[in-house]
């Protein structure tokens, strides 16, 4: 083992490679900036340019600029409210209204720190679980995964900003959104108006543009303001930066427990770091001793998410490098690349290639160093565009957002959906919807439906979860979590009521 991660490091420590590393990370970092893009198309785009690499370089480079994606998305999703990739949607939550009260340079030191120690977290767990991944995949199930996306539901509840109605309903609306389309598993096609291009349904990347990014610039537009809200509170200098390393170094237990999540998420095939970006949001909060500050530039809604996202990275190449099943589209991309280079996954990875898994583990370490510190370097400059006002800035966000919009689908169709739930984002904040729900329920409700419907076809009827006990616990414990803040609500309302 030691000997495959020390010829690991000396691959890694090539000049050539290290080199392409660099390059990596510079190239996800703007991919990772332009909002439809993300790791996905950043890999398919690259894989031509491998075929003059040697092994170990090629899968260096793919690596190294998947990782920087992530946080180049957190970048404008704390600065502009527009996620770039859509892992960092629920950093919106709260890294945008940091921007908003002039913490933009705080929130972008907490989104490196946390991306840097989640990725470090990620590849630990890589290097550690893989003899003892098989165990854990075999027992979940689609019943099992059915329940997982329950507990992204389950946030829903938590996220009405005051009026958990509301909150409710614009939850639900983003689960009948989720409908619109071709049925995910007899491929019948409903609620699509006869419109072709509804087929595949609403296209996730323009409905959150819109949601967030767009309404922003209605927003400045009627306000005739700027991005930052409170200019007392503005610190531009760097001392800010180091407040937000200091934030992650001070929160030890949610940084690690986001990273394990993430982690986790990402071993399981199929599930992704969307969900775990949802999931880390929703634990941080329920886990925090005051959630009235979320949504309104929580520290640890910022924290939660970005650790989690990155975690993925290493979570998702082990049932890859163990199985040889993708654990996302990322992932399924990548492993075309070891096709390409003649290199099999299984079991023969962790015996005759163990050498190149430590390949793997020094790139995505490397790189998540590289990305936060260039990453940084190249955002503390982007704080400025935070402080122009609307008019000037408006453009800006809105012609990334069009391009965005219209690079994720490739036809224009998707850029009216993204104006469109623009000017329903800024009635939603104008009325006080909470726009992060719809938005929760518009990805989870896609996947929840297509895990129950497998758990119909496979188990046969509507009470499979009875016959499948990891599944049911993870059901009972995500009603649990449901149910508790309202149980004691109203205890503590009776015993207040006994002790007058």
């Amino acid at each position: 083992m030691f000997e495959a991660s020390l010829a690991g490091l000396t691959a890694i420590l090539d000049p050539g490679t290290l080199l392409v590393i660099v390059f990596g990370v510079m190239i996800g970092l703007m991919f990772g900036v332009v909002p439809g893009l993300g790791g996905t198309v950043l890999l398919a785009v690259l894989i031509p340019f491998i075929y003059p690499m040697d092994a170990h370089m090629a899968l260096a480079f793919l690596l190294a600029s998947n990782a920087a994606v992530v946080f180049g998305g957190s970048i404008t999703a704390i600065l502009f409210n527009v996620p770039g990739t859509a892992q960092n949607i629920a950093t919106c939550f709260d890294g945008y209204p940091m921007t908003q009260k002039g913490q933009s340079a705080r929130a972008l030191g907490i989104s490196a720190t946390a991306s840097l120690i989640g990725g470090l977290f990620g590849v630990l767990v890589l290097t550690a679980l893989i003899p003892l991944v098989r165990p854990i995949l075999i027992y979940f199930g689609p019943a099992e995964l059915f329940a997982l996306t329950i507990f992204g539901l389950v946030i829903i509840a938590f996220l009405g900003e005051g009026s958990i109605v509301k909150g409710v309903i614009a939850g639900g609306f983003g689960l009948l959104l989720s409908f619109i389309g071709s049925d995910p598993i007899t491929g019948i096609s409903r609620f699509n108006l006869d419109q072709t291009w509804l087929l595949d349904g609403l296209d996730f990347v323009a409905v959150v543009i819109g949601v967030f990014a767009i309404s922003q610039v209605i927003e400045l537009y009627v306000n005739k303001g700027s991005i930052v809200q409170e200019f007392g509170a503005v610190d531009r200098g760097r001392s800010s930066v180091w407040e937000g390393v200091r934030d992650v170094l001070s929160r030890p237990v949610i940084t690690l427990r986001s990273s394990a999540l993430g982690a986790f998420i990402g071993i399981i095939p199929g599930v992704g770091g969307t969900v775990a970006n949802i999931l880390a949001y929703g634990q941080a909060m329920q886990m925090s001793k005051d959630r009235s500050d979320f949504g309104k530039g929580a520290v640890d809604g910022v924290l939660g998410p970005e650790a989690s996202n990155n975690a993925t990275d290493g979570g998702s190449l082990l049932p890859t490098l163990a199985f040889g099943i993708p654990g996302g589209e990322a992932t399924a991309i990548l492993l075309g690349a070891f096709i390409l280079k003649g290199i099999d996954t299984g079991p023969s990875m962790l015996t005759e290639n163990l050498d190149i898994v430590f390949v793997l583990v020094w790139a995505i370490a490397i790189a998540n160093v590289i990305a936060s510190l260039v990453g940084l370097q190249f955002a503390l400059r982007m704080v400025r565009f935070t402080f122009l006002r609307g008019e000037i800035i408006g453009p800006f966000i809105l012609t990334v957002g069009v391009v965005g919009a219209f690079a994720a689908e490739g036809h224009f169709s998707a850029v009216w959906v993204a104006l469109a739930f623009g000017v329903l984002g800024y009635f939603m904040k104008k009325y006080g919807f909470p726009k992060a729900p719809l938005v929760i329920g518009l990805v989870l409700g896609i996947i929840t439906e297509r895990y129950l419907q497998i758990s119909l076809r496979t188990y046969g009827d509507a009470f499979f979860l009875f016959d499948r006990p990891l599944a049911l616990v993870l059901m009972i414990v995500a009603l649990s979590v449901l149910v508790y803040p309202f149980a004691t609500k109203i205890f503590g309302a009776r015993q207040a009521g006994a002790a007058k």
